[in-house]
C-alpha cells in the first residue's frame, strides 16, 4: 500500500473527515473522468482549452479541485473532446 493510501485509511478513521470526504466524492469522480477523457485523446490542458474555448488556466483548476464547475462548463469540455456528458443518480451504498 502507498503511503498516501496509508494516509487515507488513518484519516478515514475520523468520523467528520469520512464524512467531508464522502461529501466531495462527485467533485473526485468528474474530475477524474476530465483527466481520463484528456489524457485518452492524448490532449494537453492547452488543446483541451483551444477546443473548447475554456482558457487553460480554467481547465487546470478545474483538474486540481480549485474550481467548481458549472454544468454548461463540464458539458463544454466533453463536447471539445467529442464525448458527451452523463449525469446521473445512484443509490446510496450501506
Amino acid at each position: 500500500m502507498t503511503d498516501y493510501k496509508q494516509y487515507l485509511n488513518e484519516q478515514l478513521k475520523d468520523a467528520d473527515f469520512a464524512e467531508e470526504w464522502e461529501r466531495q466524492a462527485p467533485e473526485r469522480e468528474y474530475i477524474k473522468a476530465i483527466i481520463a477523457a484528456r489524457m485518452e485523446l492524448n490532449l494537453t490542458q492547452k488543446e483541451l482549452a483551444s477546443r473548447t474555448g475554456i482558457r487553460q488556466s480554467n481547465i487546470s483548476r478545474i483538474e486540481n479541485g480549485n474550481s467548481s464547475p458549472t454544468v454548461a462548463t463540464l458539458q463544454q469540455i466533453a463536447s471539445g473532446m467529442g464525448k458527451t456528458l452523463h449525469i446521473e443518480f445512484r443509490q446510496k451504498s450501506g
